[in-house]
């Protein structure tokens, strides 16, 4: 009630009654909201004063608009003083842009005022008052959402002073003497010099804080205990591997449409959990919630994704409807966790798991065991030390609420189990009363009423991105406000999302202290072993991902650097010529030597035979053309291109030899890094390589000058050469031995391939099905091997003329066309090695170690190097075990700055002159 209805009251004593009786009227009202509450006041004062003016007869049944209003309005001011009408004017013209909750009241004003214009300045007065309280009333919708200026500021607060007598949020009503607000969240708020905590609990302004000095402080010296102990949880969940090595978490459970997805979103202040018809969670959330007071920032990150910082809480939501969705439909559900952590100053410090939610009935599309998996895997999570919060809807009976009969089995006496009840404004608030004041399913936190979801709000200016926990809570405050006998200070029921933010953490924060003692002697244990392992097994030998990529790169380029000294101009010119003596052989077999034998066929007599060559006339234009042909065929098959590829692929698969004799073998993407790079190299060489090359050795294609030293050094090379051609035909000949079936086989059908081709063998048909009781198959081997038995003939032939003194003499080169194709090859390679050396070997060897240096060096992220690092399985468990001991120690001594502020804390107590009560004493164990 108003603060002029208690005045009155005071002065006229025979209306005590009548007073009395509309504030029972007002308690017994259903539930209607502020409005039908305020009804009932100002129909208290139409029977209390005469004379009664048409304002305070108005019922205010919903907030109006100013449009039609303002006119009327200002000839009303005119009596009043000119500062203060011009200051209302301007302050209700521009409270029209914001306050669009106030529409609908002020045309009930007008309407019911239209004939008491011209009443007494008392009724303008009372008018006044009334139009200010509603005013403040939809002010307060949008307040929150608009930046106003200093002069409305001003003029607010004297509207607050004259009309409304107190501050609120959402009360709307007078729990009882003295203006005293009626339930018990209205009665907290953040003072400035706790603003971090108030900002955690959900307060609104700083000036509505109404605790006590020593209670502040103990809410903050929670916020830092919370925060502390969260950051140890966070870090022993990255040691991992044991179940000993952890610290509770708040469990969220129930059914499915219960509400527990509103009830975090509360918490959280923001819409960001999957929404949809079907089932939508199918993977623990780990939401780790993280106060920052200093920051205005409000953001979420993936801790395993990587996305970074994710300011739009609608991207949050996405994300998390994709991650679940991912899960096939076959399956459900996967106890795959998601880690998400919100940074917020608005939110408290807390460490929470949502879980799939219970099913009653499995769908159509839906495996059969669905409803056992999940229940399983609410199971695993609820399991001590956790904190279980068992959702119930209010408009469902607890004794069939599947959160509560799925913790009474894990937790019989209900000692870590806070019941949380949606959906209080669905019921009678008798009937929510008794729900939490319930004594069949006893739980020793209790239960807390909320009304989680937040009120439609519709009109010029939307909500946007703005938090919602303060919606939240000025809907629960006008809900709670109106019924206070059921709700309000006495009734011995915790309401609202408020307190229900504020016992988690005095929850979690008791909890996770009364498992500090065993979890520190775990932790202990485990940093024992590990430092044992450390010692014995790795000597205490540090080490780390930077340093082993570091020293694997260092002994690379040490092995790469001893490759450069072994591989130069002599080594390119031996591969090259090498090269070049191949197409050489193919030259001179395709222009001298004998041609592959087609067919059992006599052979057409040639005029000019290679066994003639010997005593030929030196001016037979025949071998001179043959000659010529085959130099220029030499050295215009593309020497550039063939000398740049043969000296690229060498350097290439010495590079990958490297790799394998270094750590690298075992690193996949250091691997192909390495081959990377110095493929790289190589192809931006090559096209300007071989163009270099090729234009060098372009004077030999028309005309080549021989010095006797080079041709007596071909001669002496060519030798050599055809040594190993000899030794090829004679292997390939013996491994057709073997091939058809012995010596014996192979000789009988060289002998009938022989008598064919010299016409003693007449051969009827066609050969290709066989003939003389030979198959098809065994003649064509048997072709083949003529031919090679007279190549090695010819070869053995060729060697001799070599060794000649007729091939001594460099005139003589139309007779030893083998020396002098040898000479030029060796030309050729010579000069074209001057100019490999220059433009591919050199500059290959500058820009590789630069290049590696890029790619695994600089370059690489920290996840990179550490899974680099990894790919080695003994260096993945050295980096293991010194990472697992490092955050044991980082552990304890985070633990030994908590028992730090325990010890200040109780000196404070000490030196206060009190003695801490079992409360307090409470939060190093709950139990």
């Amino acid at each position: 009630m108003s603060g002029r209805l208690i005045a009155t009251a005071g002065r006229l004593p025979a209306a005590r009654s009548g007073t009395v009786r509309a504030i029972r009227q007002y308690h017994q009202l259903p539930s209607g909201g502020l409005l039908r509450a305020e009804a009932a006041i100002r129909a208290t004062r139409r029977r209390m004063w005469t004379p009664v003016s048409s304002f305070h007869n108005s019922v205010a049944v919903r907030n109006a608009s100013f449009a039609r209003f303002l006119p009327r309005l200002v000839v009303k001011f005119v009596r009043l003083p000119a500062l203060a009408g011009g200051a209302m004017v301007g302050g209700l013209a521009w409270i029209q842009y914001q306050a669009t909750q106030a529409g609908n009241y002020a045309w009930d004003v007008i309407n019911n005022a239209k004939d008491s214009v011209s009443n007494t300045a008392s009724s303008l007065y009372g008018g006044a008052v009334g139009i200010a309280d509603q005013t403040m009333k939809g002010w307060q919708n949008t307040k929150e959402q608009v930046e106003t200026s200093e002069w409305v500021q001003k003029l607010l607060r004297l509207q607050e002073e004259i009309g409304l007598g107190k501050g609120g949020s959402g009360g709307g009503g007078d729990g009882g003497p003295g203006g005293e607000e009626p339930h018990k969240q209205s009665r907290t708020g953040a003072a400035v010099a706790a603003g971090a905590s108030a900002a955690a609990y959900g307060y609104e302004s700083a000036d509505d804080d109404q605790r006590r000095p020593d209670e502040a402080a103990k809410d903050d010296q929670m916020m830092v205990l919370t925060k502390k102990m969260i950051e140890i949880r966070n870090i022993l969940a990255r040691v991992g591997q044991s179940s000993t090595l952890t610290l509770p978490s708040i469990v969220v459970i129930g059914s499915q449409s219960s509400g527990k997805s509103s009830v975090l979103e509360a918490i959280v202040g923001h819409e960001f959990l999957p929404k949809g018809s079907n089932m939508v969670t199918r993977r623990p959330i780990e939401l780790t919630l993280i106060n920052t007071p200093d920051s205005d920032v409000e953001y979420g990150e993936f801790v395993d994704l990587g996305l970074g910082k994710i300011h739009d809480f609608s991207s949050i939501q996405r994300t998390l409807t994709e991650l679940n969705q991912a899960v096939p439909d076959a399956q459900c559900v996967s106890d795959d966790p998601i880690r998400l952590s919100i940074s917020s100053p608005n939110v408290p410090d807390l460490s929470l798991i949502d879980l799939p939610g219970y099913i009653q009935v499995v769908g159509q599309n839906q495996p059969p065991i669905l409803k056992q998996k999940i229940s399983e895997l609410c199971d695993k999570y609820i399991q001590p030390p956790n904190v279980i919060l068992a959702i119930s809807a209010a408009d469902v009976d607890l004794a069939n609420s599947t959160a509560l009969r799925a913790s009474r089995r894990v937790d019989p006496r209900g000692e870590r189990t806070i019941g949380v009840v949606t959906k209080m404004d669905l019921v009678d608030p008798m009937r929510g009363a008794e729900i939490l004041n319930d004594k069949q399913y006893p739980l020793r936190l209790g239960y807390v009423g909320v009304v989680s979801r937040a009120p439609t709000m519709a009109g010029l200016f939307k909500k946007g991105n703005t938090n919602l926990t303060s919606a939240i809570t000025k809907n629960e405050n006008a809900f709670f406000s109106a019924h206070p006998l059921e709700f309000g200070q006495g009734s011995d029921v915790l309401v609202g999302t408020s307190t229900l933010r504020k016992k988690l953490m005095h929850v979690l924060e008791q909890t996770m202290s009364a498992s500090l003692q065993s979890t520190g002697d775990a932790i202990r244990q485990e940093l024992e072993e590990a430092t044992y392992e450390f010692k014995v097994q790795y000597n205490d030998r540090p080490l780390s991902a930077e340093s082993y990529l570091a020293e694997s790169l260092d002994a690379f380029k040490h092995s790469f650097k001893e490759f450069t000294e072994g591989f130069g101009r002599p080594q390119m010119h031996e591969l090259l010529k090498n090269e070049l003596d191949q197409r050489m052989l193919d030259l001179l077999a395709a222009r001298y030597w004998n041609k592959p034998i087609y067919d059992l066929a006599v052979p057409i007599a040639e005029p000019n035979s290679l066994v003639d060559l010997p005593t030929a006339d030196p001016t037979n234009l025949y071998w001179r053309r043959q000659l010529d042909a085959s130099t220029s065929a030499l050295t215009k098959l593309g020497v550039g291109r063939l000398a740049t590829t043969v000296v690229a692929n060498a350097i290439q698969s010495r590079i990958d030899a490297l790799i394998g004799h270094s750590t690298f073998v075992n690193h996949p993407f250091a691997r192909q890094a390495i081959t990377d790079a110095a493929s790289s190299i190589l192809n931006d060489r090559f096209y300007s390589t071989s163009d270099q090359v090729e234009n060098c050795i372009k004077p030999f294609k028309f005309e080549i000058d021989m010095e006797e030293r080079e041709w007596a050094l071909g001669r002496d090379h060519v030798q050599g050469v055809l040594k190993k051609e000899l030794s090829a035909c004679e292997k390939a000949l013996k491994d057709m031995e073997a091939h058809v079936g012995g010596r014996r086989k192979l000789k009988e059908v060289m002998n009938f391939v022989d008598k064919a081709r010299k016409g003693d063998i007449i051969v009827e048909g066609e050969s290709h099905v066989g003939a003389g009781g030979f198959s098809a198959a065994l003649l064509a081997k048997g072709r083949e091997a003529v031919f090679l038995r007279d190549r090695a003939d010819i070869i053995k032939m060729r060697m001799m003329a070599v060794k000649s003194k007729q091939c001594a003499n460099m005139q003589n080169k139309y007779h030893c066309p083998e020396v002098f194709l040898d000479a030029v090859a060796s030309k050729l390679a010579s000069t074209a090695v001057l100019f490999l050396n220059v433009e591919l070997l050199s500059e290959f060897y500058y820009n590789f170690p630069r290049e590696l240096d890029m790619r695994l060096g600089r370059h690489l992220s920290d996840e990179q190097v550490e899974k680099f690092a990894k790919e080695d399985p003994k260096i993945k468990r050295h980096l293991e075990v010194i990472k697992r001991k490092e955050l044991l120690e980082l552990v304890l001594d985070k633990m030994e700055s908590l028992r730090q502020l325990e010890g200040r804390e109780k000196e404070r107590s000490k030196s206060g002159g009190k003695k801490s009560s079992e409360k307090d004493r409470g939060r190093w164990g709950l139990f």
